[in-house]
């Protein structure tokens, strides 16, 4: 049966990314247009689809054809922007990996994608490099700087060579564009299968349709473009909407993502809520930069907790929307929105999209009861990637299980309560881990929380609490006992921590997620 497209009227039967969010733009005489500010030189619509198709046509030049997989290991730059749209112009599949990761992973996942060629910075070449000979299927290294050398081909050196001109591929709206691995906060990375449509749902419902992103925009993520959120944040959004963005290169450590927002006052800023936590620990931070060009700040990647909502919009004067997305359905499906923002919530739906909060039988429950939420929308992918069972438990149809407890109040505002696995029953009652490391977090000399079970004396499960202080605050059995009655206070007595493990970092995803698996 075919399917029901929402978008069907405007979007041809033949189609590709690329074409319409930058090839278009340059027919539409957009082409100076600035698409790209990094470092201390501008992109334009023009120079960047130059780039793009040079990309393309040197991947042709290596034997890369439709559906070959494309790795990516990149810094956020203009080499990345170019390589991610040139494959998918010619119809290959780019897959943007987390630079930070080990010689195993980079073995795992190449070989779990059966990638033939990779593309990544110079800084990443020997830790990726390090298993070559267990490679199965890799062909092409291309490595952005230096010259070539050691059997690997320099990206400038085979662009430079290539034509600015190339002709679009023959894909279409059920296509295959892109694929995006889930972060691994639960375990293993799965690849989530991403069809040439599903920008379009993200873009229209959430960046348009919440944010207002326009062609005025200027838009700086610090979430990195290797995942899903920030994939959108910084290629799909100011790209679809004929805006800019800014690139950050480095880590993005507090003072240089308020080094960034000062250079290049943008207007719409993504961030995580650890990143925000950590922003507002810098001495006189509201004093120290100037954030006036920013209309909108997001947060997304873990719930926001709201006493950093309050203590931004006093510092700044800014709201920060809290929302909830995945990898597999690419960006935020329930947000804030600009002048409705309830603190602590994750928001509402995102129009375009439906919810379902359901128990184990899989029966809706109502509104101020917990149970896994479900949702439809048609920016969900179409599978993973060799993990069948997965796809079978996740994809129910038009319906995505995000094994993701949350209630809904009667306002229509949901509430994340943590993962299906993370939840504790305590004397036959369930308390989320969500709800104690907010009365924990609202603690002044509390920096970050999580909350996992443990088996007592009588081997009862009880929560315990792992804890990273404040600079200026020490840890030790007073200030544990100090914490304890504290919380009890806050909430219902028997949901507070019986142990308290002070530690020096979380143990963290790359998209800024506390792994509590880790900590488990």
């Amino acid at each position: 049966m075919e399917r029901d497209y929402k978008y069907k009227k405007y979007i041809p039967q033949y189609y590709n990314i690329t074409d319409k969010l930058i090839d278009e733009k340059v027919r539409q005489g957009h082409g100076e247009k600035i698409a790209i500010y990094y470092k201390d030189k501008v992109y334009t619509y023009k120079k960047l689809q130059g780039m793009i198709n040079r990309v393309g046509n040197a991947l042709h030049m290596l034997g890369v054809h439709m559906e070959d997989r494309v790795m990516l290991v990149m810094n956020d730059s203009p080499e990345a922007v170019a390589s991610f749209f040139g494959a998918i112009k010619i119809g290959a599949i780019p897959i943007p990996i987390n630079y930070m990761y080990t010689a195993d992973d980079f073995r795992y996942l190449l070989n779990n994608s059966r990638a033939n060629t990779v593309i990544l910075h110079e800084a990443y070449k020997d830790e990726l490099y390090r298993w070559k000979d267990k490679f199965l299927y890799l062909k092409n290294n291309i490595v952005v700087y230096p010259e070539s050398k050691n059997g690997h081909i320099s990206f400038w050196d085979l662009v430079n060579g290539c034509s600015d001109e190339l002709d679009v591929a023959y894909t279409t709206v059920d296509d295959m564009a892109f694929w995006n691995y889930t972060s691994g906060s639960t375990g293993v990375p799965k690849a989530a299968v991403h069809l040439q449509h599903d920008v379009f749902t993200c873009l229209d419902n959430y960046a348009k349709g919440v944010l207002g992103l326009n062609a005025d925009d200027i838009v700086f993520s610090a979430s990195k473009f290797f995942f899903a959120y920030g994939l959108g944040n910084s290629l799909f959004y100011p790209f679809g909407v004929g805006g800019s963005v800014v690139l950050m290169p480095d880590r993005p450590m507090p003072d240089k993502v308020m080094e960034t927002i000062e250079t290049y006052r943008p207007t719409v800023f993504f961030g995580i809520p650890t990143l925000y936590a950590s922003i507002l620990q810098i001495n006189n931070v509201e004093k120290k930069y100037d954030l006036s060009s920013l209309r909108i700040c997001v947060s997304a990647g873990e719930a926001l907790p709201k006493e950093i909502f309050y203590e931004w919009k006093k510092r700044f004067n800014i709201e920060i929307l809290d929302g909830v997305g995945s990898t597999e359905l690419l960006h935020i499906f329930i947000s804030n929105r600009p002048g409705d923002v309830k603190p602590g919530s994750c928001g509402k739906i995102v129009p375009g999209y439906s919810a379902r909060i359901v128990d184990d039988e899989g029966k809706d429950l109502p509104d101020g009861e917990v149970g896994t939420l479900l949702v439809k929308g048609d920016s969900i992918a179409a599978y993973y990637w060799r993990h069948h069972e997965k796809t079978k438990t996740s994809m129910l149809g038009e319906w995505f299980n995000t094994g993701d407890k949350y209630y809904r109040d009667k306002e229509g505002y949901y509430y994340y309560c943590g993962r299906n696995d993370d939840m504790l029953k305590v004397g036959g009652i369930w308390v989320s881990p969500i709800e104690v490391e907010e009365a924990i977090l609202s603690h002044p000399a509390v920096f970050q929380a999580a909350v996992v079970p443990y088996k007592d004396e009588n081997d009862l499960i009880k929560p315990k609490a792992y804890v990273v202080l404040k600079n200026g605050y020490k840890p030790g059995e007073e200030l544990a006992r100090e914490i304890q009655m504290y919380v009890k206070s806050s909430i219902a007595p028997y949901k507070f921590p019986r142990k308290i493990e002070f530690i020096k970092e979380m143990p963290m995803t790359a998209t800024g997620k506390i792994q509590r698996y880790k900590l488990r």
